[in-house]
């Protein structure tokens, strides 16, 4: 999207024909981007919530592997 900022149409549309996209694709990208960065400051995660997140992460990644294990386990002593 970078490289089409300066284009005119006619440049930007021989651009989005060598590489396989089309020109309201392009726009769609600038809309979604534009709307992402113009969001208000609350709808984005807390630092408080990003911690909790990553320690959630953590529990269940350890539960996880916890439950692997077991498994692995089990399916040994099935082959014995």
């Amino acid at each position: 999207m970078i490289v089409t900022a300066a284009m005119d149409e006619v440049s930007c549309n021989a651009w989005c024909r060598e590489n396989g996209l089309y020109a309201h694709q392009l726009q769609q990208w600038k809309d979604s981007a534009t709307q992402s960065l113009a969001a208000p400051e609350e709808t984005r995660a807390s630092p408080s919530q990003t911690q909790a997140d990553r320690r959630r992460i953590k529990e269940l990644e350890r539960e996880l592997r916890r439950k692997e294990s077991a498994l692995a386990e089990a399916a040994a002593l099935l082959v014995l």
